[in-house]
């Protein structure tokens, strides 16, 4: 989607001059080189004026277990609150590919802005609501949204809220829509379970001209630097372009049904490399007068599968709980806990609301997956 907020001049690269006849900034924001999308800013200030490098936090996450062959359950709302956005983040899985986890921040980030230098973040808001600020203008969430932050986007989150839970994912990769999705220029189909208007894109640009000591904490390779900046990283006066920050909520996804079950690709809605994101939404189940809603059981010989329980009575599943992961590792079938299928026969509605993540690669397991989870939950299938 092509997006523009803002003074801009009419031609790319040429003078662009402010009211006293001084000279804003371009700023070139893209991605893969110059080949990817791209947006370009205008800022006050020259973006490239640091005053300090304060140092660094090693923040990679270390595996607990790297050859994982267990159906586990972990329950991130046993996992504690902390004041700090950052701090509150908790890598539960990872690959080279992504990293997934959550976070229960209680207060917004007030005393520096953050930067994430390697990955896209996805992050889905279980609970809470308040306000993503960017370089490029902010964006209003609550329960239920995605919020798809391209990697380099400096930004602040303002908590409207005290209790705040979120599904957190880093991805190496540009997050994007399915490419079935799509016309061969881009735009969505009419089979897409979406369409851009269902996507909320950043307004109200402040374009703040301040000069002093701004905090960054910028995240790369796995090392969390902080970097002092002369200028308010949010002094862009306008911007045009196709690699921006953007909202869609859940609820705006539409399912596609079927007279008999439908696999989960139906449910997709975003992907990177090596990974896909789907939502499992409340709809109508399958209308065949013998169609049995509950899925097959099914073995995961190419992908781990993850689901994150959102709200609802998940009808495959015994004894989940708001805010937990199940972890289903390639190479052992897994399907409905016993008595979920003849339970399922004839129902005619889901409110199920789930959020599953499938990695071509397998996912290793942090310690904090472990602290929390179900050891006996792979047995589950024997009751």
């Amino acid at each position: 989607m092509y997006h523009t907020i803002g003074k801009i001049p009419r031609k790319r690269h040429t003078v662009f001059r402010d009211k006293n006849g001084l000279l804003y900034h371009e700023e070139l924001f893209g991605t893969e080189g110059f080949s990817g999308n791209s947006s370009l800013l205008y800022h006050i200030h020259p973006p490239t004026q640091i005053k300090e490098i304060k140092g660094e936090i090693n923040v990679a996450p270390i595996s607990a277990v790297r050859n994982n062959i267990q159906s586990r359950r972990i329950g991130s709302f046993e996992i504690p609150s902390e004041d700090g956005f950052l701090e509150s983040r908790k890598i539960l899985f990872y690959n080279d590919d992504l990293a997934l986890g959550c976070a229960a921040p209680t207060t917004s980030m007030e005393e520096y802005f953050y930067k994430n230098a390697n990955s896209d973040e996805l992050l889905f808001v279980h609970e809470g609501g308040g306000v993503l600020k960017t370089q490029f203008g902010q964006i209003e969430f609550t329960e239920g949204d995605y919020l798809i932050i391209p990697r380099g986007v400096i930004y602040k989150i303002k908590f409207s809220t005290p209790g705040n839970r979120l599904l957190v994912l880093e991805s190496n990769s540009p997050i994007v829509f399915p490419s079935r999705y799509r016309n061969r220029n881009g735009q969505l189909l009419e089979h897409a379970p979406y369409c851009e208007r269902d996507f909320r894109l950043p307004s109200n640009l402040e374009s703040i001209d301040q000069s002093g000591e701004f905090v960054i904490k910028i995240k790369k390779s796995g090392i969390l630097h902080t970097v002092v900046y002369a200028n308010h990283p949010f002094d862009v006066v306008g911007w045009d372009g196709y690699n921006f920050p953007y909202a869609f909520s859940i609820h705006d996804f539409e399912p596609i049904t079927g007279s008999i079950h439908q696999p989960p690709p139906v449910h997709q809605t975003f992907e990177g490399n090596n990974f896909v994101v789907c939502s499992f939404c409340p709809r109508m189940f399958d209308y065949h007068p013998q169609a049995i809603p509950a899925p097959y059981n099914h073995s995961n010989i190419d992908s781990d599968e993850v689901l994150y329980y959102v709200d609802g009575d998940f009808m495959s599943r015994k004894n989940i709980n708001k805010g937990d992961f199940t972890l289903h590792p390639a190479g052992i079938p897994h399907g409905p806990h016993p008595g979920t299928v003849e339970k399922s026969i004839g129902e005619k509605r889901t409110e199920e609301l789930a959020v599953m993540v499938d990695p071509f690669r397998p996912f290793m397991l942090t310690q904090e997956a472990i602290d929390f989870g179900d050891d006996e939950y792979y047995k589950s299938w024997l009751k």
